[in-house]
């Protein structure tokens, strides 16, 4: 089982990556910078897009998407089989929908200090599935 421990601590070190990345947006809204819209949230879908292929990757079994890949593409392949990973799928969407919004010209439509919220759902989303290589025995 050499192979899932390696692809365990890639997972692991991906967490704690992301981890420091998401603390280091979170003390610049605490400091009341106003983080700027767009890259936000095309920062934390990455950030997001990253953990959800690293935890395919442990799970083994399931073809990663690319880098490339949307991640809602993404996320599908993560939750089949596995139904629990259904929890986020809202969070994810929120995302997504922040982008939408911002592509369409459509600011109006999301919520107040949309930045920031974007880094907290980030946050949310990062917290379950740490929680969840906690409980399955993969440290982070």
């Amino acid at each position: 089982m050499p192979e899932l421990t390696l692809q365990h601590e890639e997972l692991a070190a991906v967490l704690r990556q992301v981890d420091s990345e998401l603390a280091a947006l979170e003390r610049r809204a605490a400091a009341q910078e106003v983080l700027p819209l767009a890259p936000t949230v095309e920062c934390v879908l990455e950030l997001v897009s990253r953990l959800i292929v690293a935890c395919i990757v442990a799970q083994g079994g399931k073809q990663a998407p690319g880098p490339a890949a949307d991640v809602l593409d993404a996320f599908k392949v993560l939750v089949k089989g596995e139904p629990r990973w259904n929890a986020i799928r809202d969070n994810c969407r929120e995302l997504v929908y922040y982008r939408n919004c911002i592509k369409m010209g459509r600011l109006d439509a999301l919520p107040a200090v949309p930045g920031k919220m974007a880094v907290r759902t980030a946050r949310h989303i990062f917290l379950y599935i740490k929680t969840r290589c906690l409980r399955e025995g993969i440290q982070g």
